[in-house]
């Protein structure tokens, strides 16, 4: 049989979801979804988390019971599963018409499924009815939607009859929106009113996260400088009007990666477990990372990890531009990562043009990921802009000097070299602004100065792996605006 579907906690958050680590990922949206549930329950909130039934996500299920059924979803019947997988407690769409397909959660070889606005507005439409009591014993009092493709939740419940539970609308990349065709609106199961500016609608068509971020009781988003940011001109992604009329209701909040998952001391993804006192058991990492990218296994090489979508967004355009000057510098370079097939092949080439010095692998890798954070010097995140970013709190707990923009969660997580941080012991990293080339050459050799300083470099590597990356104080936060949600209403 299923969990029970109360516990013994105070308040109940359903989070609604296209994906969670470690059951499907694409991203870091995943980390956050898996990890956060966790964290709420040390402050007395209990999660089910509602996802699509992937063939991933249908396999790791235990001890399922169908819980509601529809007889017709879009094109199909669909059944709604409670259970538990990897530790979380679960509702799961299971549409096989919808979800039961290969590739990743959006498209397959072919690129985009064509029907993802009906996949994700089903999930929404789902999500909006266990909200309203659809699932015997289960009634939510915080609906929490994550991005454009929970961002109908909010909409379906605003123009459904009351009562309903309060609704927070979760932004991780503004850039993703989830914009879809105005004659969809009768087949997704919105009323014709629901298509007005304060509604639905979106440059002329249906704005899935714009629905959300109008009509949820709600915002965040996962940093507070890049809640700050998306308020701009330059970085609302064409959303500033909405964002900016919903002001008085955003919340950025830092998000944490899970720290027993990434813990260097026990990770054993490592080919030497290490800690903060003990840094020189970190040395085996290196070598060993050297030998997996084809590296020359020099210890006194600066290595500089890569662990990144390879998109515009990334800077990872910036990095092949200032390539030449990191190894006129005597460093080495190592990438993991997939994107964009102009900077695949750009990376690829320089690790020919440069063997023994550059290592490319295309794609992602989980237990990889942890080596390079593990073995690399350094970690390099120069995003023109990055909402909040993981890599540089995994970076900052395995004792990898971060290398970042000052941008969203990265400004918000990393405490620059400057002089005067490292003169009073706070610094954790290097900043660099604004995000150009000039500037982040001009990073680079901070970092490599920095590098020939032995002892300067240790005391920056402790007070890295000395800062809090986990969920506990984000977990407050959220609990916080999910009572005051509630109270409220």
């Amino acid at each position: 049989m299923a969990e029970p579907l109360h516990k013994s906690h105070d308040l109940s958050v359903l989070s609604v979801a296209a994906e969670a680590f470690p059951l499907i990922k694409t991203g870091g949206l995943a980390d956050v979804v898996g990890a956060l549930p966790g964290a709420l329950a040390v402050e007395g909130i209990a999660v089910r988390t509602l996802l699509p039934g992937y063939p991933a996500v249908m396999a790791a299920m235990e001890d399922s019971a169908t819980v509601h059924s529809f007889p017709q979803l879009h094109g199909g019947p669909a059944h709604v599963l409670a259970g538990r997988a990897a530790g979380l407690e679960l509702f799961v769409l299971d549409a096989p018409h919808l979800y039961a397909r290969p590739g990743n959660p959006y498209g397959g070889p072919g690129g985009e499924w064509p029907d993802n606005g009906v996949r994700f507005a089903a999930l929404a439409q789902v999500a909006a009815a266990v909200g309203q009591g659809a699932v015997s014993g289960y009634v939510p009092d915080v609906i929490q939607a994550h991005d454009w493709h929970a961002g109908l939740v909010p909409a379906y419940l605003h123009y459904a009859a009351p009562p309903r539970p309060g609704t927070v609308m979760t932004i991780h990349n503004l850039a993703y929106q989830g914009q879809f065709p105005r004659d969809m609106l009768a087949s997704l199961g919105l009323p014709p009113h629901a298509f007005t500016y304060d509604g639905v609608e979106s440059y002329g068509g249906i704005g899935f996260l714009k629905a959300g971020i109008a009509l949820a009781d709600r915002v965040t988003t996962v940093s507070p400088s890049y809640a700050a940011e998306i308020l701009t001109d330059e970085g609302s992604m064409g959303l500033g009007d909405v964002l900016n009329r919903r002001a008085s209701v955003l919340t950025g909040i830092l998000n944490g990666i899970d720290d027993a998952l990434w813990n260097p001391a026990t990770d054993t993804h490592l080919a030497s477990r290490f800690a903060a006192a003990d840094l020189a058991a970190r040395a085996p990492n290196k070598a060993v990372l050297q030998a997996r990218f084809g590296l020359d296994r020099e210890p006194n090489a600066l290595l500089v990890g890569v662990v990144s979508r390879l998109t515009w967004q990334k800077g990872m355009d910036l990095l092949l531009a200032a390539l030449p000057l990191l190894l006129r510098g005597g460093a080495q370079l190592v990438m993991l990562g997939s994107g964009d097939q102009e900077l695949e092949r750009g990376f690829a080439e320089a690790a020919r043009r440069h063997p023994g010095r550059v290592g490319a692998q295309i794609g992602y890798d989980e237990a990889l990921a942890h080596l390079v954070q593990g073995g690399a010097d350094a970690i390099l995140v120069p995003s023109r802009f990055e909402p909040c970013g993981l890599t540089q709190l995994a970076a900052l707990r395995y004792g990898a000097i971060p290398v970042v923009a000052r941008v969203g969660g990265l400004a918000d997580s990393v405490v620059d070299a400057s002089a005067a941080n490292l003169a009073s012991g706070v610094a954790t990293g290097v900043q660099f602004a604004p995000v150009t080339q000039q500037q982040l050459e001009a990073a680079l050799e901070r970092t490599l100065a920095l590098w020939r300083d032995p002892r300067q470099w240790q005391h920056l590597q402790v007070r890295a792996m000395a800062t809090d990356v986990g969920w506990a104080q984000s977990a407050k936060h959220y609990a916080k605006l999910f009572r005051e949600l509630v109270v409220a209403r």
